[in-house]
């Protein structure tokens, strides 16, 4: 039984503006996404036989499980994902997936999609299956439309409905505060309030990207979400205010919620922020902006 092991990184929106609803009812979106360094742990074995068996089990923390039950069964994207690859492919045979969850669900930072990228990267690799860019975005796709990106990660302007993927100038090394309460707002429900937004304030997200290419070190002053002013959620106001007040320059939540980044200059500061929230019991950890989803763990 061959098997590939990887550690696969989330993502937060340094820019997220809704443009309108399209014919289909989906939801137009502008975005600027960018990978950190908070990763899930993915372990996928393959062995071909005649008839296809998935299973999949999860090392969750408490602190996530009490707060966002994750599904270690066919609903997971992960099972989906090999579904959909193994299929797609003609190929049958045995198939597990062991999954170190790392990222908090719920949260705005992709850790169901990442996940999904994980296992198709993994199966693709196992299998001697090489795939165009084109066929990894449209497998992608069909399980949810933030996966896509994560096949190469990095910095990337987002558009449509998330499946145009433009790279943008590399933004990795950034010192990030990411956290995360017990509150969420369903996405469906997220949007349903963005609809119901008069006259809402929309981030420039063309400036950010022009910024990131031009001024990096004031990217930051682009940085904007519009979800913030539909969902209005207490806890990221206070994550916000929290990082604020011990030395970000910009706080967000990124997403439809309810995660919060703040950007640091100084590693003491985020740390004594990141140890204030974490005293409060939020989930918080310091890491960087990345320029990749996938390393490969020996």
């Amino acid at each position: 039984m061959a098997e590939l092991r990887v550690k696969t990184a989330a993502k937060i929106n340094l820019a997220l503006d809704v443009t309108g609803v399209l014919d289909n009812g989906y939801h137009a979106i502008e975005s600027v996404f960018q990978t950190v360094g908070i990763y899930d742990e993915v372990t996928v074995s393959f062995t071909p036989a005649e008839k296809t068996a998935i299973t999949v089990s999860c090392d969750v923390p408490e602190q996530f499980a009490s707060s966002d039950p994750i599904p270690c069964d066919e609903r997971n994207i992960a099972y989906k994902a090999a579904r959909i690859f193994l299929e797609d492919r003609g190929l049958t045979g045995e198939c597990r997936i062991h999954i170190r969850k790392g990222i908090p669900s719920q949260a705005g930072m992709g850790g169901g999609s990442t996940d999904a990228a994980a296992v198709i990267y993994c199966l693709s690799v196992l299998t001697g299956t090489e795939l165009t860019e084109e066929e990894k975005a449209a497998l992608g796709s069909r399980l949810g439309a933030d996966v896509p990106f994560f096949f190469a990660g990095g910095t990337a302007y987002v558009s449509g409905i998330g499946e145009k993927i433009v790279s943008a100038p590399d933004y990795s090394g950034r010192l990030l505060v990411m956290a995360k309460g017990s509150e969420g707002v369903s996405t469906g429900e997220a949007y349903r309030r963005i609809d119901a937004l008069e006259s809402p304030y929309h981030p420039d997200t063309a400036g950010l990207v022009k910024a990131l290419a031009g001024s990096p070190d004031e990217a930051w002053q682009y940085f904007g979400n519009l979800f913030e002013q539909a969902i209005q959620l207490e806890e990221v106001d206070k994550l916000k205010s929290a990082m604020l007040n011990k030395g970000a320059l910009k706080a967000n939540m990124t997403g439809s919620g309810s995660a919060v980044f703040g950007l640091f200059e100084s590693t003491a500061e985020a740390e004594t922020c990141a140890a204030k929230l974490r005293s409060w019991g939020y989930w918080a950890e310091v890491c960087e902006t990345v320029g990749k989803s996938f390393i490969i763990i020996d």
